[in-house]
């Protein structure tokens, strides 16, 4: 088995939660199609002994499997850091990388503070980001009308488009207050948006899908009914389209789309960029 197609060991390590890494990881790892990876995550790896840990368990990989693993850091504290490169693996220091040059660019040193980019659980941005969880968990799909003034977008669509799922995401991530509305045939045989949309027209962001992944996906939920049938989800995509449009409701299709492009989308044409910095 050659290098390039046997599994390759990848170790994300952190003295945080480790996400951070594991995002980064996954966006480079992705760039090499046909390779084979395994991830293991090593968080809170905040001190001597424990990072200690984790280079012997490295070591082991890489003589059990004789390739040596990917590691992936975000170690703040240079001595750990430092400790680690002594493992017997491909280190990737991120925070190595890219604060140095940072330092000379902006003539100050890092704080070298562990966790910062999540923040703490008493800080207003981890309170703000909670709010938004809340906010989102309440309005979705349209079960909770009150409040909607709040919303920093409101997502539309047919049922099972992905509105959800882009709403927590952008919650969680941006501390965002999102609310999502189904489009139903009740509202494509009247013509109009539901009047309980009407007065926020500014903040809606339509979701599409294609009819036949659609169907896929209703099949899951309710297999065999008339609301999976695919005649059923063409109809409904094709009016809630057309109602978009004939509303001037911006709207994107999610069906080959990551959640991830999908926020970035709504980010861009709602003008909520310069809100999440």
């Amino acid at each position: 088995m050659t290098s390039s197609t046997a599994e390759r060991t990848v170790f994300i390590v952190s003295d945080g939660t480790g996400i951070t890494a594991e995002t980064f990881s996954h966006s480079v790892l992705s760039q090499f199609e046909g390779a084979n990876f395994r991830s293991i995550r090593l968080p809170f790896l905040d001190s001597r002994e424990k990072v200690l840990e984790a280079v012997e368990r490295i070591n082991r990989c890489s003589n059990d499997t004789g390739f040596q693993p990917l590691v992936f850091s975000t170690l703040v504290n240079p001595e750990m850091a430092d400790l680690l490169k002594g493992a017997n693996g491909v280190f990737l220091d991120l925070f190595g990388t890219f604060v140095k040059p940072l330092e000379e660019a902006l003539g100050m040193k890092s704080s070298h503070s562990v966790g910062r980019s999540h923040g703490s659980g008493t800080s207003q941005k981890y309170r703000d980001r909670i709010e938004a969880i809340n906010f989102s968990l309440s309005h979705d799909d349209g079960q909770f009308v009150h409040g909607l003034d709040k919303a920093d977008v409101i997502l539309v669509g047919v049922s099972r488009c992905g509105k959800t799922p882009t709403s927590l995401y952008l919650a969680m991530q941006y501390a965002l207050k999102v609310a999502n509305f189904p489009l139903i045939p009740e509202d494509f045989e009247r013509g109009t948006l539901p009047s309980t949309l009407a007065p926020f027209r500014k903040k809606l962001f339509g979701l599409s899908i294609q009819p036949e992944r659609l169907s896929e996906v209703r099949n899951e939920r309710r297999p065999n009914s008339k609301y999976a049938k695919l005649e059923q989800c063409r109809y409904e995509v094709a009016e809630a389209e057309r109602l978009m449009r004939m509303e001037g409701i911006a709207f994107v299709s999610t069906t080959s789309r990551s959640i991830e492009e999908i926020s970035t989308k709504v980010l861009q044409e709602v003008g909520l960029e310069a809100h999440i910095y």
